[in-house]
């Protein structure tokens, strides 16, 4: 899912800038670290002939309407890892129009391999860091589900300030959803979930679905991830949080 490493963002031009409603916010260190895993021959094949026909650039704000042809519901899935929940959901909500980030490459080919397979025609995904997706591409008031689970917990306490969830990102992540749309999140490390849990109850314009300063029930639609069964094994719970945006 996402790790990270520490990076300065290239600073925007400022014709970039002005065709974005929410000015930039700088970060200085990223979610992910960049893994050099082996690919098979047919990832590699993916990666190569597929990510044009179902991946999207990140250099403006995207018009998905024009890209999907139809005005649909857009969920958002930012680490979708090797896209199990992001294909599935797809293929059980065909009527909606699904968006996901990832950085790393071999989840990047499986998820370009199972449109692929599926034909999938309401799926594209982004090789890009979140942040400056979410920073240049995504227009304000714009995505009715945003969904992150299972990001990387850094469970060691000198690690912490490496986590995606932090007050900045929740805070931009607020400004991308329609008001009513969700965020939904999930995780196995308890700590990360409390830490979660205060970010978004900090964050104006969030709401807890649960009630204030609780944790939801699981999720439905939500799939069962290796990183789900692999907490499960380690006896650890799952944490779900939901929150809709109130303005």
């Amino acid at each position: 899912m996402l790790s990270q490493s520490i990076i300065n963002l290239t600073p925007m031009n400022s014709a970039e800038l002005l065709k974005i409603n929410k000015p930039l916010i700088l970060r200085p260190i990223r979610s992910f670290v960049h893994r050099q895993a082996g690919l098979s021959k047919e990832r590699e094949r993916a990666l190569n002939t597929l990510l044009t026909a179902y991946g999207l650039p990140f250099k403006e704000l995207l018009n998905l309407e024009q890209i999907f042809q139809r005005a649909a519901p857009i969920t958002l899935e930012i680490g979708f890892g090797m896209g199990h929940n992001l294909l599935e959901q797809a293929q059980q909500y065909p009527e909606k129009n699904f968006l996901g980030i990832e950085v790393h490459r071999p989840g990047i080919a499986a998820v370009l391999l199972g449109i692929e397979n599926l034909e999938l025609h309401n799926v594209k995904i982004i090789h890009a860091d979140a942040w400056e997706v979410m920073n240049t591409c995504i227009p304000n008031k714009y995505l009715d589900t945003i969904q992150i689970f299972f990001p990387d917990p850094w469970p060691k306490r000198r690690h912490h300030k490496r986590r995606l969830i932090q007050l900045e990102f929740a805070k931009l992540l607020q400004t991308k959803l329609k008001t009513g749309g969700q965020l939904q999140l999930a995780t196995d490390w308890q700590d990360y979930a409390e830490h979660i849990l205060s970010v978004l109850e900090n964050t104006s314009g969030l709401k807890n679905q649960a009630g204030q300063n609780q944790f939801s029930p699981r999720l439905a639609q939500r799939p069962p991830t290796k990183f789900e069964k692999r907490g499960q094994q380690l006896g650890h719970l799952i944490w779900d949080l939901v929150f809709y945006a109130t303005k």
